[in-house]
């Protein structure tokens, strides 16, 4: 089953400094039907102005993945972690037994626009931990790159959940066929450009959510960047 999310449907909201188009329940948006796919429980599509941010604040028990699509974010926490993550980079943060954070728009000039997830972690109370990877662009092309996984790796970041998300860049009528495990799911995000998802068209900023389909075949209308997330 493929349910689309088409992206005018999504709640809208516009803070000024902040953008945000939340696909779950968030913040001021509560949908009692539509609070987790999953683990998988915030996809936020955010743009943050210059020079502003999330001041300080506590996280616990959830696992919160940040993809840079342009720009670039500053990460403070009281571990003593200061880090800047740019496009071709993604954090990862272990909230656990409990963790305090705060995310700002690294620059004074230009907007910052990010993917921010969120996911259930495999177990409660974990120690809180934060990391930063990097991947290589052109290697998501006409491929599914690995960018956050169990295992983690030299280019993709850790997560303590059994899922994988991953990047692709795909040209204009190619193809990729997926398969995975029966009684999995899978998250889509169309960052850009058009796809067909088994016979099922998505455009930009659409998202899809898909069960009891353990192979698929995802074709570039048009040249397309999107995101794919392997999920129990």
């Amino acid at each position: 089953m493929i349910q689309v999310y088409p992206a005018e449907s999504r709640y809208a909201m516009d803070l000024g400094w902040l953008r945000s188009r939340p696909s779950f329940s968030f913040g001021a948006y509560y949908d009692p039907d539509n609070t987790s796919f999953g683990v998988m429980r915030v996809c936020n599509d955010d743009v943050v102005a210059a020079g502003r941010g999330f001041g300080p604040h506590p996280h616990s028990d959830m696992e919160i993945v940040t993809i840079v699509l342009s720009g670039a974010i500053k990460h403070e926490d009281n571990l003593g972690n200061v880090a800047v993550t740019s496009a071709g980079q993604i954090q990862r943060m272990t909230a656990g037994s409990g963790m305090i954070h705060a995310e700002y728009n690294a620059s004074e000039t230009e907007e910052l626009e990010l993917l921010q997830l969120w996911f259930m972690p495999s177990e409660r109370g974990l120690a809180p931990s934060y990391e930063t990877s990097s991947y290589d662009p052109k290697r998501m092309n006409n491929t599914l790159l690995p960018v956050v996984s169990r295992q983690g790796s030299d280019r993709a970041a850790a997560i303590h959940q059994d899922m994988t998300i991953y990047l692709s860049r795909l040209e204009k009528d190619r193809q990729i066929i997926f398969q995975q495990e029966e009684g999995r799911r899978v998250f889509l995000f169309v960052i850009e450009g058009r796809l067909t998802v088994d016979g099922t068209p998505l455009g930009t900023r659409d998202t899809a959510r898909i069960e009891a389909l353990s192979k698929m075949t995802i074709a570039a209308d048009e040249e397309a960047f999107f995101m794919l997330i392997d999920l129990p």
